[in-house]
């Protein structure tokens, strides 16, 4: 058995050729295809610093983790180690769980909860605490298992579609979702599709989807916030901003918190 920190030790090895273009880095671009997530995680903090003072500070908790993803995933593709895998994918679960904690509405917690966000945190922390621990028994199957992840939140966000008339909501669900399925796409191709991407030269779909899963997070994060506010920010409304302007065809979704008394 490799030690679990040595080069190639892990099971999962993406399409992109090994050290083509170093001897040190295993995946040259889906290693550094990665900075994005440095470059959206402190401008993301500054965007929704408004916010995270009238809602929770915890909210910073999860752009940490978002960096501290960008940052292990980097190690991984440059490694392609098992130690790297299962950092960037019990990352990747410890910042899903504080997105549970913090947004999600509590008319979805289990019923023998009650509404009690304080022990709903407890119960993800648990469920987190053991999923790390169950992480390191397959690893190979821990991505699968996190993009499974995404269809519970997708009912979550098809449900609130499904309550609101606010064009801006559904235009930041609608975008959220188109983006996470190009990235999911992405994603997929490159794992299934190997052999025809290599076929004709394009190693990159992996890349992407990092790059795509880096600007998806922020819309995702916005469409949560804009939901939790219907719940927990009364007398608050929330309007969606873009960055760098409002008026451009592509921007940065964060949001701005208006008092509603003051309006």
């Amino acid at each position: 058995m490799p030690s679990i920190f040595a080069y190639q030790s892990s099971e999962v090895d993406w399409c992109e050729s090994n050290f083509q273009h170093s001897e040190l880095v295993a995946e040259f671009y889906n290693t550094f295809s990665n900075v994005t997530f440095f470059i959206f995680g402190p401008l993301m903090m500054f965007l929704m610093y408004p916010y995270a003072q009238k809602r929770s500070r915890c909210i910073y908790i999860t752009w940490i983790l978002f960096m501290v993803i960008g940052l292990f995933s980097m190690y991984f593709h440059m490694t392609l180690s098992l130690l790297g895998q299962l950092l960037d994918e019990i990352a990747i679960l410890w910042l899903l769980a504080s997105g549970y904690s913090i947004w999600m509405p509590r008319c979805y917690f289990p019923t023998f909860l009650g509404e009690n966000r304080p022990r709903f945190t407890c119960l993800v922390l648990i469920t987190t605490v053991v999923s790390t621990f169950l992480s390191f028994l397959r690893p190979v199957i821990n991505a699968y298992a996190l993009n499974s992840i995404a269809v519970h939140i997708l009912y979550i966000v098809f449900q609130e579609y499904k309550k609101t008339n606010n064009k801006e909501l559904r235009h930041i669900m609608e975008m959220s979702v188109v983006l996470w399925a190009f990235a999911l796409t992405s994603w997929i191709s490159d794992r299934l599709l190997c052999s025809f991407w290599q076929r004709i030269n394009f190693f990159y779909l992996h890349s992407i989807w990092h790059v795509l899963i880096s600007i998806t997070f922020p819309y995702g994060m916005v469409t949560m916030a804009l939901v939790d506010a219907r719940y927990e920010m009364p007398g608050h409304t929330l309007k969606v901003r873009y960055w760098p302007r409002d008026t451009w065809p592509v921007g940065l979704p964060y949001v701005e918190v208006r008092d509603d008394k003051n309006c």
